[in-house]
């Protein structure tokens, strides 16, 4: 319990979880407003705008500066690991999403000929560029109006 009391206190943390959240919900609006109806797991999916891995990191690490310094061993390591996060979440994640979408097209079209028991990959797991850019942006934000 003490655990918890304590992690409620630390305003890096609440920060971090902030700009997750804020993000989410902004995936839903997002998704609403394009598609023209509510999905709710978009506020537990990944990939999608704004990127909630960009906008948490970026979140805690801008909170990590403001509190511990810009020059200081935290944000150092706290900025290595967004940068690191978002490499990912545009890269790495984004590719994988573009392979699922092929595994997919060549299931469906296999269906057409002869049944096979595959179910259909998740297409929708990194980010673009802008997506990424965007999660940073508002965690950058949100970090400087809550610390």
């Amino acid at each position: 319990m003490l655990f918890l009391e304590q992690m409620a206190k630390n305003q890096v943390f609440i920060v971090a979880l902030v700009s997750w959240f804020v993000a989410q919900t902004l995936k839903v609006i997002y998704t609403l407003i394009k598609d023209k109806k509510l999905n709710l797991y978009r506020f537990v999916g990944s990939g999608g705008m704004p990127s909630s891995h960009s906008s948490l990191v970026m979140g805690l690490s801008t909170a990590v500066g403001l509190k511990s310094g810009w020059d200081s061993i935290p944000y150092a390591i706290a900025l290595s690991f967004a940068l690191i996060i978002m490499y990912d979440a545009s890269g790495v994640r984004r590719a994988v999403g573009k392979q699922a979408i092929i595994l997919n097209k060549i299931i469906e079209d296999r269906h057409h000929h002869k049944p096979i028991g595959e179910q259909r990959l998740k297409e929708l797991i990194g980010h673009t560029p802008f997506e990424v850019f965007a999660g940073a942006i508002l965690g950058i934000i949100i970090a400087n109006l809550m610390i």
